[in-house]
């Protein structure tokens, strides 16, 4: 069995990431209702434990009567989208970065590492508002918003270990046995830090669930005709005390995935990680 696969965490924030994906993918079949489903007569029902609580409606219903349950569910497609697409496009453009100035350093370097420190001057939230503001609303403007605010992530902690590695002796043999540099880079300084990539990946898939959680809460994320977490927090707040399963389910969801990318990625941190785990030995 893989390292990884014996850590308490990696295994934990599997199956709360699982779980989640699992309903995101499922969410036509296992939805008790229509999420857009409106019913007057049944508005702000309590949790199905609670007096008065219906049991087709387990987390109670909302101010225009849909069903919780069914719109967590759904909500759940958007959240793993944008967390998926948005972290891979932010690793794949941080990334590049990082290997290209710190294998080349030099002028290449300092252009890159200004870039870096000039658009981490910005508060991430604020500049993805401000993002937000110009591109529109849409999960695809979403998506685009958190990789040009989150690259920065990756590229300048990458970019500090390419530089370690890049003085190894291993890495400084192969160039004087005529590797090219994609060769160098490729088959000597990647696979060192893929360790670190894939932790940072996974912390950057809980982020953007955060972020995303954040625009929609504004009013600025997903288009209205689809269902996002964030949407149903800012509904739910409107009827907290009559209702509070509107506002902590969606609540709980988040923390939930959230805590599972970072389990995830704490686990494979410690599991993939030489020097950690040499440490331990």
């Amino acid at each position: 069995m893989p390292r990884w696969l014996r850590s308490g965490r990696v295994i934990v924030g599997l199956v709360l990431v699982l779980g989640v994906v699992a309903c995101a993918l499922l969410a036509p079949w296992i939805a008790p209702h229509d999420p857009d489903e409106q019913n007057l007569l049944t508005t702000l029902l309590p949790a199905v434990w609670q007096p008065g609580g219906d049991a087709g409606y387990w987390l109670g219903t909302d101010g225009l009567g849909r069903d919780v349950l069914s719109r967590l569910f759904y909500g759940a497609r958007v959240a793993m989208t944008v967390a998926l697409a948005a972290a891979f496009g932010a690793m794949l453009f941080g990334c590049v970065l990082a290997y290209v100035a710190g294998y080349l350093g030099g002028w290449v370097d300092w252009v890159i590492g200004r870039t870096v420190d000039v658009w981490m001057s910005f508060p991430p939230v604020i500049l993805a508002l401000i993002l937000m503001t110009g591109l529109g609303t849409g999960e695809r403007n979403v998506i685009l918003a958190i990789v040009l605010v989150d690259w920065t992530r990756f590229c300048r902690v990458l970019r500090s270990e390419v530089m370690v590695v890049a003085r190894r002796d291993y890495v400084t043999a192969a160039r004087l046995v005529g590797f090219s540099h994609w060769r160098t880079v490729t088959r000597e300084i990647v696979p060192a830090t893929i360790p670190l990539v894939v932790t940072m990946l996974s912390l950057e898939m809980g982020i953007a669930v955060v972020v995303e959680a954040i625009l929609s809460f504004v009013g600025l994320g997903v288009r209205s005709d689809q269902i996002a977490w964030g949407q149903m927090i800012a509904d739910g707040r409107e009827a907290i005390f009559q209702a509070p399963w509107n506002l902590l389910a969606p609540v709980a969801a988040i923390f939930v995935t959230v805590a599972g990318f970072n389990m995830l990625g704490d686990g494979l941190r410690r599991s993939l990680d030489v020097r950690l785990v040499e440490g331990r030995e």
